[in-house]
């Protein structure tokens, strides 16, 4: 690689690991993991700088898949004793910090590929081609993952009386601008007037 091209990966790095970190976070459900993800999809870059037309796109497709496969090394099945202790879940008076971390464990019971579609879809802001394209699949797939990622997701949430409806430019799901709002007090198919 020449040296323009590292000073150029080194400023991709810069402005889009912790992105894509989040990214590999909301896919997989657990920071190291997500950590790994990032680091083999950004090395896999790196080797191929100089031959991607578009990095950013390339790193997205290689962190989710990336985060959807992390699980399934063996070392990953691998659980400490305090694994089995009970997590105690204290009130956080942040309502924004609570909501996101609802949503994040519902996401946790959503199948994986289900996950990675609303995460690209609904949290990234792609379009239905630009997912089928990241997870190698059909638009068609994409539609259908989504509908039934959105319906456990909404099962899952309407045990807790909260309920997702889009919305554009609302952050309260990730730090950057995406589409999902939780509001609390309403059931998963009660109307709504916003």
């Amino acid at each position: 690689m020449a040296a323009g091209d590292a000073g150029d990966f080194r400023e991709f790095v810069r402005g889009r690991f912790e992105p894509l970190r989040a990214l590999a976070y909301v896919t997989c459900g657990d920071w190291q993991a997500a950590e790994d993800a990032v680091a083999g999809a950004l090395a896999n870059l790196y080797l191929r700088w100089d031959k991607v037309s578009a990095p950013d796109a390339y790193a997205r497709t290689m962190v989710v898949r990336a985060a959807i496969h992390e699980k399934r090394r063996p070392w990953r099945r691998e659980r400490a004793a305090g694994d089995a202790l009970p997590d105690v879940a204290g009130a956080d008076p942040a309502t924004g910090i609570d909501e996101r971390l609802r949503l994040t464990a519902a996401l946790r019971k959503v199948p994986k590929r289900q996950r990675a579609v609303l995460v690209l879809r609904f949290l990234e802001g792609l379009s239905v081609e630009e997912t089928a394209e990241i997870l190698g699949c059909r638009p068609g797939t994409v539609k259908s993952q989504s509908a039934r990622g959105l319906d456990t997701l909404r099962a899952v949430l309407a045990a807790e009386d909260i309920t997702l409806h889009a919305e554009e430019g609302n952050g309260n799901v990730v730090r950057h601008s995406g589409r999902l709002r939780v509001g609390a007090g309403r059931g998963a198919g009660a109307p709504h007037d916003d």
